[in-house]
């Protein structure tokens, strides 16, 4: 684009320093050496046009651009209305003026159109959040309550992906009023949720369909909307894939309990938030030596070790619990370990 307004300046450049040297008797008329001193004066403005022409266009019109694109609407809503505002008080003030002698008739209104429409731009930016609660006490204007229809569409905006629907966990974690901001269902999450849930096995299909009653249920909570969205990645086949390469494009953040995708997001600097460890975070803190009372279901990996389980879903290996199997026995907490899969505690019979 510089080129060609180059190019035009060199051209308009050459232009004015022909029309220049010749009106009149001609610049250089009756010089020896006239067509020598023209054709460098015409050159001379070839250059002048080429160098000066994207400055005084390119350049100014980026700036203003870019100083457009900064503005928020409000902003931008302000500015314009307070352009026009100037602009009509500096033509009404322009009228008597136009009466003046010359050259006051002329310049003046332009100056007084030209200050008051400044001046009104930026003093109705710099007050905008008075205005708003001004325009909106007297019913010009009206804010979105929370939970209405403003709140579909704030920040931030968190993409589901399917495995975090069909866990239904995150339905009680919407209604607990945790998640804050809209989540988003891509079309192609859906489509693969409805695909699960006409699946031939039994338990597939299962696991679909009440991952689209958990997304009906979320649908029906006014605290964290719910929005649909018909974006995708035609190039990326993988449904994990394109919801990388869709967060990264919308809000850099991902709902899920996969583990996989947790960790591909992670490498590509999206954040993730994972159902999963959010279960983890909130389960009761156990330390060594603490007692606790606990019913062995079943047998450890190791000979002698029993397994129980905590009311939220904990596994406690037990020493030498294997002889205890279908009975309630007092431990002592020797070590907890923390894993990707979750957290187990490691404990012995307690010696009475």
């Amino acid at each position: 684009m510089i080129r060609y307004i180059r190019i035009l300046g060199a051209a308009l450049g050459g232009l004015i320093g022909l029309v220049l040297a010749t009106t009149g008797q001609g610049l250089f008329a009756g010089s020896q050496y006239a067509g020598a001193l023209l054709a460098v004066w015409v050159v001379a403005w070839l250059i002048v046009g080429f160098a000066i022409l994207p400055y005084l266009t390119i350049v100014p019109a980026t700036w203003l651009i870019s100083r457009v694109e900064e503005l928020s609407t409000a902003e931008f809503v302000t500015a314009v209305i307070g352009l026009l505002i100037g602009l009509v008080m500096g033509l009404l003030l322009g009228f008597p003026l136009g009466g003046l002698s010359e050259p006051w008739g002329t310049w003046l209104p332009l100056g007084v159109s030209i200050l008051f429409g400044l001046g009104m731009l930026g003093l109705t930016v710099a007050k905008r959040a008075d205005l708003l609660i001004a325009a909106e006490a007297i019913g010009l204007i009206r804010r979105p309550t929370e939970g209405g229809a403003g709140a579909a569409s704030g920040e931030p905006r968190i993409v589901v992906d399917t495995s975090a629907i069909i866990d239904g966990r995150i339905a009680e974690i919407v209604e607990s009023g945790f998640i804050y901001g809209t989540l988003v269902i891509p079309r192609f999450v859906l489509d693969e949720l409805q695909h699960i849930a006409d699946s031939s096995d039994a338990l597939r299909r299962n696991r679909g369909r009440r991952g689209l009653e958990i997304l009906n249920r979320m649908q029906k909570e006014p605290g964290t909307p719910v929005e649909i969205v018909e974006d995708d990645v035609p190039d990326i086949v993988e449904v994990d894939a394109k919801l990388v390469a869709l967060a990264r494009a919308r809000s850099r953040v991902i709902l899920t309990n996969d583990f996989n995708l947790n960790r591909v997001a992670e490498l590509q600097g999206v954040r993730v938030m994972n159902i999963n460890s959010l279960a983890n975070a909130v389960k009761p803190a156990v330390l060594p030596g603490e007692e606790l009372r606990v019913r062995v279901i079943q047998e450890g990996k190791e000979a002698g070790q029993g397994v129980g389980f905590l009311d939220d879903g904990t596994m406690i290996v037990i020493e030498g619990g294997a002889r205890h199997i279908d009975h309630d026995l007092d431990v002592a907490v020797t070590r907890v370990l923390q894993t990707v899969a979750g957290r187990m505690i490691f404990a012995q019979p307690r010696l009475d």
